[in-house]
């Protein structure tokens, strides 16, 4: 199990760097005028929760990598060291995106809901989800090569 942990550690760290290059891009094509990340760190620093706040992309790019590493290592103890099918870990990315966005992100006032939100950062936020959850899948795949691959539905 601590193995599992680590690999997808490893795996989340990796995946968030390579999501992380989709929403910069995102950016750069103004589909999304800030980051997300920093936007709920500017949120949790104290002050008027929608106000720029100094050293909030810093600590958005460090959570944003905590999170993505923490949902690796749970990603990778659901495999219990199987190889899972790359759809698996896309759908994984994109339960991530709609939980967060849908869900705790809205609810907290930080962003709205994708459907309330201008059109091109859900459609950035997907995308980065999307990758994510391959990335991820592919990583902790190949930290786990040699292993028996698992089922469509995860359990095995």
């Amino acid at each position: 199990m601590t193995g599992d942990l680590v690999k997808g550690a490893v795996g989340g760290v990796l995946a968030t760097a390579v999501m992380s290059a989709v929403m910069l891009a995102g950016s750069r094509m103004g589909l999304m005028p800030d980051q997300p990340p920093k936007r709920i760190a500017r949120a949790f620093l104290p002050g008027h929760r929608n106000r720029p706040k100094r050293g909030e992309g810093t600590l958005g790019a460090i959570a944003h990598v905590g999170f993505g590493t923490v949902c690796g290592a749970l990603f990778a103890a659901a495999c219990r060291g199987r190889r899972a099918p790359l759809g698996v870990g896309v759908g994984y990315g994109l339960a991530i995106w709609f939980v967060s966005y849908e869900g705790w992100v809205s609810g907290l006032g930080i962003l709205p809901p994708a459907s309330g939100d201008r059109p091109g950062r859900p459609a950035v936020m997907a995308a980065g989800h999307v990758v994510y959850g391959a990335v991820l899948t592919l990583a902790v795949n190949g930290l786990n090569a040699g292993c028996p691959r698992a089922p469509v539905g995860g359990a095995g």
